[in-house]
């Protein structure tokens, strides 16, 4: 655990979030944390407790299948909310299943090989016998993710968004997709950025965003962001 440290922004009293970085199929590390997790709900309880995950639960990794099983279940601690949020990578999968023009080929080389083998697809399946696979309600669930989650001065989003729009106006392929102008914006945005999808060797945190992809999936740590009133820390595995 990081020491405790002064934030960028701030949650209303009585909040806490634990925010969640790109998964990517690693179980035995999201396990972890979620343990984390909930010893330090029972060493420090919290009036109102929200778990976010901020997308890319699938590809690259081991276990995408028992990640998605993983998220769906209710928290062991019945007080936290649990917000599940989407990323490129359920995009790519998603737009693979339902059969669009070049989406195999593109999900396949963007690490969909592990995520299919999880599923106990056999190798040479047909994409549109996926389906005999893949349970129906993590199909639904991958469909039903939110974009993104505002709480007090954060805001939650798989990738980023774009500078110089309100909130209200962000487009759903920049919340999965931007790099830049958002990664190099020295500016203002509407509220402190919250944001995974891309991976470096250690947490960013800028004035205006705060990165938590550290790349568990290529041997880095899994990172979860705990922030409270104007503090945040770390919890990693």
């Amino acid at each position: 655990m990081m020491t405790e440290q002064l934030a960028p922004a701030s949650l209303p009293p009585g909040q806490r979030i634990y925010a969640i970085g790109d998964i990517h199929g690693c179980l035995d590390q999201l396990d972890d944390l979620h343990r984390q997790i909930a010893g330090d709900l029972a060493a420090r309880p919290a009036q109102a407790v929200t778990i976010i995950h901020l997308g890319d639960y699938l590809d690259r990794g081991p276990d995408s299948a028992g990640v998605l099983a993983r998220i769906q279940r209710p928290f062991p601690s019945a007080a936290a909310v649990v917000v599940n949020l989407a990323g490129n990578h359920e995009e790519l999968f998603l737009a693979a299943l339902d059969g669009e023009r070049g989406a195999v080929e593109l999900w396949m080389d963007n690490g969909g090989v592990p995520s299919l083998a999880s599923w106990g697809v056999p190798p040479r399946t047909r994409p549109r016998d996926w389906r005999k696979f893949i349970p129906a309600a993590q199909i639904d669930a991958l469909r039903g993710l939110a974009l993104c989650h505002a709480a007090g001065g954060y805001f939650f989003v798989h990738a980023g968004i774009r500078p110089n729009l309100p909130l209200a106006e962000q487009t759903r392929a920049d919340m999965l997709w931007i790099r830049n102008p958002f990664l190099t914006w020295d500016g203002t945005l509407p509220a402190v950025v919250v944001h995974g999808h891309t991976p470096e060797d250690r947490v960013c945190i800028r004035a205006n965003r705060i990165g938590i992809d550290t790349g568990a999936v290529f041997g880095g740590d899994l990172t979860c962001l705990v922030l409270e009133a104007d503090r945040l820390r770390f919890l990693t595995a």
